[in-house]
């Protein structure tokens, strides 16, 4: 059997007993051990007895997805994280939901896990468990709704709400995945990850909802006039950006993907969170896909 951290899949695996082999593969293997148990702590909260997502073909997908391999890669899967968010913050009845009931403030480790988790429940898990897991969601939904500082009404079960995180998130996971993963992706996968990527849209109640890149685009240009920036989005990224690792092992992997996605995110973001001109991005992208391999490298 093997085991999935809960932020991936076919490069999260890691054998239950290692076998026999070279000289050198006996010298790596402690090394190979010791930063995949440190990256599955990291995505699983061993507190509340989370152990990683277990990889099923009976669920909402298979093997043969698309979203396996996209999901599966621990690095891209970071930096698209950070991009998403920062792209999700933009429209202001998410920004609302989060600002307004959450304890982001303070549990912004937590409820990156626990959106990992959920990623994770739904690509790898049962179909049974990947239904449980978005029901659950949904019912957290029904309780979120209320004013945005304008007066104008919000409510998290909103199918336009969902649509901007879930076209935010798709996109800057694929994006993640394209440019530290697999640069030469081909045309068909991409729009075939978006079409996979609408199931679980469209059972969380998201629309419109994108089954191909071109569609991606095309909502994401249709948001543009909804969006800003103020003083709460501003607070917002500062803390996610500024928030300290739970550990110091952590923290020089968190800054990298941090910067990264950043990096990731298109121009026209970039200008409304007021980011500098990027700079050193060669030097930056060579190290995010160093890391990227050595860790691919620890759960082969």
């Amino acid at each position: 059997m093997q085991r999935f951290s809960g932020a991936g899949g076919r490069l999260m695996a890691y054998p239950a007993a290692a076998s026999a082999g070279s000289l050198g593969d006996l010298l790596a293997r402690p090394v190979k051990q010791a930063i995949a148990g440190q990256v599955v702590a990291l995505f699983n909260d061993r507190s509340r007895g989370e152990r990683p997502v277990q990889r099923r073909t009976d669920g909402l997908f298979g093997p043969r997805a698309v979203a396996w391999r996209v999901h599966g890669d621990v690095v891209s899967m970071m930096v698209g994280g950070i991009a998403g968010l920062m792209l999700q913050m933009l429209y202001p009845p998410v920004l609302a939901g989060v600002w307004d009931h959450s304890r982001f403030r303070h549990d912004l480790a937590g409820r990156l896990r626990r959106t990992a988790r959920f990623i994770a429940l739904t690509t790898y898990g049962s179909r049974e468990e990947a239904e449980a897991s978005i029901a659950r969601v949904r019912a957290i939904h029904d309780h979120v709704r209320g004013t945005l500082p304008d007066g104008t009404p919000y409510a998290a079960n909103d199918p336009e709400l969902l649509a901007w995180v879930h076209v935010a998130e798709a996109t800057t996971f694929l994006e993640g995945w394209i440019r530290y993963g697999e640069p030469g992706m081909s045309g068909a996968d991409r729009d075939r990850y978006f079409a996979e990527m609408a199931v679980v849209g469209e059972m969380l109640g998201a629309d419109p909802l994108p089954r191909s890149r071109a569609e991606a685009r095309a909502i994401l240009h249709g948001f543009r006039p909804k969006l800003l920036v103020d003083h709460r989005v501003r607070e917002t990224a500062r803390v996610l950006l500024t928030r300290r690792a739970d550990s110091p092992w952590q923290e020089p992997l968190q800054r990298l993907t941090q910067e990264a996605g950043l990096d990731l995110l298109p121009g026209w973001a970039r200008r409304m969170h007021g980011l500098p001109p990027r700079l050193g991005v060669p030097l930056l992208r060579a190290g995010t896909l160093g890391v990227a391999s050595t860790l691919r490298w620890a759960f082969r």
